[in-house]
Order: C-alpha cells, then structure tokens, then sequence
C-alpha cells in the first residue's frame, strides 16, 4: 500500500525519512481522524500535526476531511442554533444550496491526482493512510445516488487505501455489494447499537445479514459500542477477523451505556481484545475512535495520547 503526507514545510522535512512506528506487539495503532474533529476547522492540516503529537502511524481518513485537506469549498453551518438544530431562514437555504452546487463543481473536477495529494500531506509526516471512511452528509445515506457511491471508491483508489468503512443502513449495505465486488475494495461497516432498529448494524444478525450481501462487505467492529449492545468482541474476533477492516477502539459501558473517559474503568474487554490481536496476529487494525467529553483543562492532543498510552500498556 502507498505511504503518504503532511502539513506544513517544516513538518515535511522533518518527517518524510521515516514512517512514525506504532505497532506494538505486531499490533497497528492508528486512529480515525473523526476522533479530530474538533480542531480540523477551520484548518483541516492540525489533524496531520495531531498524528505526528501523538505519534500515530496510520489513519482511518473520514471523507469530509480529505476533501477538506483537498482544497474543497467549506459549507456554511446554518441551522444550528446553541446546541440544538434551528430552521434556516430563506437566506440561509439559498446560502447553503449555492455552497451545495459550488461543492458539486469541485467534486465533479476531482480525480486520482486530488486524492494523492492528500496522500503525500500524510506522507510526508510519516503517516500511512490505511482506510477511508466514506461518510458523505455523515453517512451513506438511503438516499444517495449510485454516482455518489461511485464517488467514494474513485477517491479510495485516488488515495490507495486497502478499503472503506462506512455507517450506514443495511439497505444501502446491500446497494453497495455488487459496487464492492466490482473494484474489489472490501467496505467495513461500522456498527453501533440501535439493536431496535431492524436496518442498522447493531445485533447479530445484522452483521450477519450485511456480509451476505456480497463477498467484499465486512466490518469495521466498534467494540465499545458491541459491548454497549450486549455483545463479546473477542468470541465475534475470533469467529470473523478475516472480514474485518478495522477496529475502533472506545471504552463504553454495557446496556448501552456511557462512553468512558478513562479507559479501562468500563466495560469493554480492551485489554482481552488487544491481546488476541497480538497472540493470533490477526492483521486488524486498532483504531482509537475518541467520542467522550474532553474533561475540564484538557485537550483532544492530551486525551488521545492519554488513551495511546492506555492501549500500549494493554499490549505490554
């Protein structure tokens, strides 16, 4: 798979000799940069900055940030209002449907050199980019196009990951099968536990449901949320691990409970799903997926190297 780059000029030089190494015990740390969201506006770069800090060598690349880092026109953000959801007024509607038809421009002029350029910003600071989480408006939703599908795998191909992961419904999962089977770019779906909700990927059945679908749907385990749902992330490892992409990796409490700053006070068998990792040497990545609250007098830099630290001890 390719390797690629960073941010700014300085970064560039310093790091492009040498991918950062965080495998331990054969295990690949990484992290998806949603757990960045809150420092990649309004410069989408920080997120390059904040693997070097860390020392993460590979990134699950959410889609709205490699359009970001690609230079894509930024939508404006109406209809929010405080912490809640507000109706847009006419002004902001026509705002939001020109940045819409500008966003579409852009999409429609983009091609494999667009994506390899993101790529080498990642390079450069020797980060790999292992996975694209293809999350258009959040995720893939029922009522996207096919062309819209399209759209992520040509940019997978353009940034050379070895595949996608994506939250979306069982009945997209299924329109998306025969699309994965065709650029043979396997698709890790990504499960939460809405277990009442018969088209999300939540319950048993439903991972079970979606692989069948076709030979290069998969999964992208959330173990603190399949431990929220009642499940046995190790028990499903073991029985699945040639068919999943990735992990994240999160702290949560079971029946559906809290995500848990400090990890290993919950109840998500990290420790026990490390460790299977490194005795089976399974090649899954272990992504750190940061959700929690960020503490009073803290940053996502301190709590991400705070939950690395957390994981490497688990595979001491």
């Amino acid at each position: 798979m390719a390797k690629f780059a960073l941010v700014s000029v300085p970064l560039a030089k310093a790091f492009a000799a040498k991918r950062i190494d965080s495998k331990f015990g054969g295990v690949q740390i990484g992290a998806i940069t949603y757990s960045f969201n809150r420092i990649a506006s309004p410069d989408p770069e920080a997120i390059v900055r904040a693997f070097v800090e860390i020392g993460l060598g590979e990134a699950e690349l959410m889609s709205n940030h490699c359009e970001a880092l690609a230079g894509a026109p930024a939508m404006p953000n109406v209809g929010r209002s405080g912490g809640g959801r507000a109706q847009p007024t006419p002004e902001q509607q026509a705002e939001r449907q020109a940045a819409t038809e500008k966003l579409a421009q852009w999409r429609a002029s983009a091609n494999a050199q667009t994506w390899g350029a993101v790529r080498k910003k990642f390079n450069d600071a020797g980060v790999d980019v292992a996975l694209l989480c293809y999350n258009m408006q959040d995720s893939m939703q029922d009522s996207m196009k096919d062309a819209d599908i399209e759209f992520g795998f040509s940019m997978a191909k353009g940034l050379g990951v070895k595949g996608i992961t994506t939250s979306t419904t069982l009945t997209m999962a299924k329109r998306i099968a025969p699309i994965a089977d065709k650029h043979k770019l396997l698709v890790g779906y990504h499960g939460h536990d809405a277990t009442n909700d018969p088209n999300q990927t939540a319950t048993l059945e439903s991972y079970d449901q979606l692989m069948a679908y076709g030979k290069y749907n998969g999964i992208n385990l959330d173990i603190g949320h399949f431990t929220a749902a009642g499940y046995d992330a190790v028990a499903f490892i073991k029985q699945h691990h040639a068919k999943i992409t990735n992990l994240h990796i999160k702290d949560r409490k079971k029946d559906h409970g809290p995500n848990v700053a400090v990890w290993g006070t919950g109840d998500t068998p990290m420790k026990e799903v490390l460790q299977l990792l490194k005795k089976e040497k399974y090649p899954i990545p272990a992504n750190l997926e940061l959700e929690y609250p960020i503490p009073q007098g803290s940053d996502i830099i301190a709590e991400a190297k705070k939950c690395f630290a957390y994981v490497k001890s688990c595979l001491a």
